[in-house]
């Protein structure tokens, strides 16, 4: 029990100061958004690349198979923003 009281008020400010980083960092992803949809598509790529590694009967190599299903996932992405601009014109 000692041991506690002792550590205690050396805890408290390096937790606040986590507390504080965090905070900031929630700050800033609420902000920028651009990070994490970034974060999101190579996330979505490791289950496409295998799928497109696959599809190719391995005649790409793994890093040409991440390559591709990047690539499909910007064209995609692309495309549907495309649409969206198009047909809506005044969000934009």
């Amino acid at each position: 029990m000692k041991a506690t009281r002792h550590i205690l008020p050396i805890l408290l400010p390096q937790s606040l100061q986590i507390l504080e980083e965090v905070s900031e960092i929630w700050w800033q992803w609420r902000k920028q958004k651009l990070p994490l949809y970034l974060f999101l598509a190579m996330c979505f790529n490791l289950v496409v690349a295998p799928v497109v590694y696959a599809a190719t009967g391995e005649q790409f190599s793994r890093s040409q198979a991440w390559a591709l299903g990047l690539l499909g996932l910007v064209t995609l992405s692309l495309s549907i923003y495309l649409f969206f601009v198009m047909f809506i014109p005044e969000k934009f």
